[in-house]
């Protein structure tokens, strides 16, 4: 059967796999009377809640008698990780471009590294059929984009087609209506080539190792497209790393082939430039080489963007700590983090002097945002520090620091406030014009630190109406110091259960993060101060009662709710003198110093 690898890459939300989902169901994955899922790619619990694509996932049609891999990727610039690795395992890519939004920062990212490949992708001018689309202007900016980053002339000779992924149909003339996505197939057979691998079917197996799972009864699954040779249950193999060192030898006791959703076992073996899932090795890990045993170098891997963004990760040591959660040794953590630096290459894990913290590099607050709430998931209970940039040093010796290419859509009456706040934040104004519908769109050059714990000030800024979108771009001298948080937090000074009438009295000195009945302990975050400096409170003082004082009627106070964070908002309202505690069932804001005395002590000291 002739054979097609294509990943389908594009910006945040400009439709990957809902197009996926009906490339899936016009192939005939799906039978008639069979239940389906919207966004059936999207298989992880927090990819269903958050609404995005985390992590890399293959899957198989069969159009006509051609047999198509589709790789669904991520949008989201954190993840781009999964992106670089998969692009080494197509032979060619469809670039998906919202009709409306046009070109957007991680469409340049995404498109960077498939010309970088050598890929000839196709552009697919998705959501044509909504109300702002404006394809034609999309096509030109597209066209733009490709000369602006280097393509090729051949590259630069793309074909293009119209889409509405939802709807489930594309037409390479708007002016010619179509009810289905066969010109997609179609396209995508004609242009994409086949693989060259399938011409090295006779010499001995090779494979480069680009995603990593675990399965509970074939143990750990390695994916990757087989490079020569074929891949055949009970044959002798070995692991290469990228020197070439033998990291184990063993023998493939199962290889599994994307047949529509699901992996199928395929006994006769799969041959040179399909895309399958290899089991029976217990060492080898991403970037890895599979190979017969005769041979002896190893595949080139393609080299990974490296991290901007770090924190810590240290054991829960704050007085409630062990009561909600399993795992709180630090053994425990750091095999966890380990594990998940082998699968994701663009995460990196360095012990800290002291054995109970860590520090976790990734691409953004999003991608450790993921990771902490997996791991809260499983039963871990850890403290997060404030995330940091990783600098680099320049060649004159200088510290250079991350920066990134941000675009933002806005309501035309919220520009003001967002460039008068960013520019405070070291922003540099790039480009500024309208994008239709009574809405500006902003292009600026701002540095990763300033960003981190913008996005909740941002959303309110703009009343929730914003769109921020960012993507690292390069390393520039450090730009000066940048002013943080303005207000200061309120301290609990007192160990026990919060009461009312204490936070009742309270709330006059600035906004709650806790109802009344919580626990709370000495140096326990408990609120917002309205001014710029902390105050440590007692949260749990009740009402005196005496004769005169009876706790009648004024004793049932009305509190105004509390201010409740996700994961990623707490990380990014914290301090560099504060951590977060996270557990299975609370997330709880904290001083790193929680006696009072000792914190005032370390202030006169600094």
């Amino acid at each position: 059967m002739n054979l097609r690898n294509v990943a389908i890459i594009a910006h945040v939300d400009h439709g990957k796999t809902t197009l996926v989902d009906q490339l899936l169901a016009q192939s005939g994955v799906f039978r008639a009377n069979e239940a389906t899922t919207e966004r059936a790619m999207d298989s992880n619990d927090q990819e269903r809640e958050r609404g995005i694509t985390i992590l890399a996932k293959a899957t198989s049609v069969v159009w006509k008698d051609t047999r198509i891999n589709i790789i669904d990727t991520p949008g989201h610039a954190d993840f781009g990780g999964e992106v670089e690795r998969i692009l080494g395992m197509v032979d060619g890519c469809v670039l998906l471009v919202d009709a409306e939004e046009g070109v957007m920062p991680q469409t340049k990212f995404v498109l960077t590294k498939a010309l970088k490949m050598g890929l000839r992708p196709i552009l697919c001018i998705n959501k044509v059929d909504r109300a702002h689309a404006d394809p034609d202007r999309v096509h030109l900016e597209t066209i733009d984009l490709f000369s602006a980053i280097g393509a090729t002339d051949e590259q630069l000779d793309f074909p293009h087609i119209y889409a509405s992924g939802r709807s489930g149909w594309a037409t390479m003339d708007l002016n010619q209506p179509s009810d289905t996505l066969a010109p997609l197939f179609d396209l995508i057979v004609s242009h994409v080539p086949a693989p060259k691998q399938q011409a090295n079917a006779d010499k001995p197996f090779q494979m480069l190792n680009v995603l990593i799972e675990s399965d509970p009864f074939l143990g750990r699954l390695l994916t990757g497209r087989i490079e020569s040779g074929k891949a055949l249950p009970g044959t002798p193999i070995k692991a290469l790393d990228r020197e070439g060192k033998v990291i184990e030898q063993g023998r493939i006791t199962k290889v599994l082939a994307f047949r529509g959703l699901k992996r199928q076992p395929v006994d006769e073996g799969a041959e040179a430039g399909d895309i399958v899932a290899i089991a029976g090795m217990s060492k080898a890990t991403v970037a890895d080489t599979l190979c017969a045993l005769e041979l002896t170098e190893p595949l080139d891997a393609q080299p990974i963007d490296p991290p901007t963004i770090s924190m810590t990760v240290s054991v829960n040591d704050s007085p409630l700590a062990g009561r909600e959660g399993d795992k709180v040794q630090s053994r425990v953590i750091r095999d966890r983090l380990l594990k998940e630096a082998e699968a994701n290459v663009a995460i990196r894990i360095t012990e800290t002097p002291g054995a109970d913290a860590f520090d976790v590099a990734g691409r953004g607050e999003l991608q450790l945002g993921v990771l902490i709430e997996n791991m809260r998931r499983e039963g871990f209970e850890v403290s997060i520090s404030r995330p940091r940039v990783v600098y680099q040093t320049g060649e004159n010796g200088e510290r250079m620091e991350p920066i990134e290419e941000v675009v933002i859509d806005v309501d035309d009456e919220h520009t003001g406030v967002v460039i008068e706040k960013l520019s405070a934040r070291k922003a540099e104004l790039k480009d500024m014009g309208p994008s239709g519908a009574g809405k500006t769109r902003i292009a600026l050059s701002c540095p990763s630190r300033s960003l981190i714990g913008y996005q909740g000030e941002f959303l309110t800024d703009t009343r929730g109406s914003g769109v921020l979108n960012r993507v690292f771009s390069h390393y520039e001298p450090y730009k000066g110091a940048i002013e943080g948080r303005l207000k200061g937090v309120l301290v609990s000074n007192s160990d026990g259960d919060t009461a009312a009438y204490a936070l009742w009295n309270l709330e006059e000195r600035g906004v709650m993060f806790v109802g009344a009945g919580e626990k709370t302990y000495q140096g326990m975050i408990i609120g917002e101060n309205s001014r710029s400096d902390d105050l440590d409170v007692n949260p749990i003082k009740g009402k005196q009662l005496t004769n005169v004082r009876a706790s009648g009627k004024d004793e049932a106070v009305r509190l105004t709710p509390p201010r409740i964070m996700s994961l990623e908002q707490a990380i990014a309202y914290i301090e560099s003198d504060e951590l977060v505690e996270v557990t299975p069932k609370s997330i709880r804001l904290r001083k790193q110093v929680l006696n009072p005395s000792f914190r005032k002590k370390r202030v006169k000291e600094d």
